[in-house]
């Protein structure tokens, strides 16, 4: 079995955009740096401590507009860059609060209305993953193949929200790797449990707009809508686009 890192992504602000990166340093623990950094908690929201479920969330189950932003981060100065089809280029910093202001003017456009608003922009010290834990999601580039062709149409990788995308997994081989560590560059993750999908992976990012039943389509074909694992990073290191992974015991 030859296995690939074949994309790395990460989400600056959880369920608003998404940029691809070539290489990232991992830190055993967390999840991938500046990953869900920063969260918008909705009106309804009842936060606790540093971690809250997503329901707290504006997120792309909920607005599937959002599911179309793409997002630019400069590290040095945290500023971000988000740029979506139906709204103008926004650059600012999530944590100037004139800057979260003008944000929260800028989004608020893309979730729909009866849905709790925007109402602040969050930022605890760790990434607001969906699991308690902070983790990495690794996804399967054949899983996808599969799926898009069972469904007659190509599934952009940005549905699914993932962080590292493996290429030459057999078949839903991924399911497979829970309790095994895998070897990518430096760094070594454990892979924890499987992943179970929302609404948010039949919006397009490239429109925003729900156009494919992703999730009628995982549940007619294999009885569950799981897509993907999450993973533990148990040791350090620098990982990049194009390194082989191994998959240890």
């Amino acid at each position: 079995m030859s296995l690939r890192l074949a994309h790395i992504f990460r989400h600056p602000i959880k369920s608003h955009g998404r940029e691809e990166l070539g290489q990232v340093a991992l830190l055993e623990g967390r999840c991938l740096p500046w990953d869900r950094h920063w969260a918008v908690a909705h009106e309804a929201a009842r936060l606790l401590g540093d971690w809250s479920e997503c329901a707290n969330f504006l997120r792309g189950a909920k607005a599937p507009a959002l599911q179309a932003i793409d997002a630019a981060l400069d590290e040095g100065t945290a500023t971000l860059t988000l740029t979506h089809p139906d709204r103008p280029t926004l650059r600012f910093r999530p944590d100037d609060p004139e800057d979260a202001a003008r944000f929260l003017d800028w989004v608020r456009p893309l979730v729909p209305e009866g849905r709790a608003q925007p109402a602040r922009i969050i930022a605890t010290g760790r990434g607001m993953t969906d699991t308690f834990f902070e983790s990495v999601s690794v996804l399967s580039l054949t899983a996808n193949r599969i799926l898009s062709k069972r469904m007659g149409m190509d599934l952009d990788l940005g549905r699914w929200r993932g962080n590292l995308w493996l290429d030459g997994l057999a078949p839903w081989e991924e399911f497979d790797l829970i309790g095994r560590t895998l070897a990518i560059g430096e760094a070594r993750l454990k892979v924890a449990e499987r992943i179970t999908r929302c609404r948010a992976t039949m919006a397009n990012p490239a429109t925003g707009k729900i156009d494919a039943d992703t999730l009628g389509a995982l549940e007619a074909a294999y009885d569950h809508t799981d897509f993907g694992v999450y993973a533990v990073v148990t040791r350090p290191g620098s990982i990049s686009a194009g390194d082989t992974v191994t998959v240890l015991p």
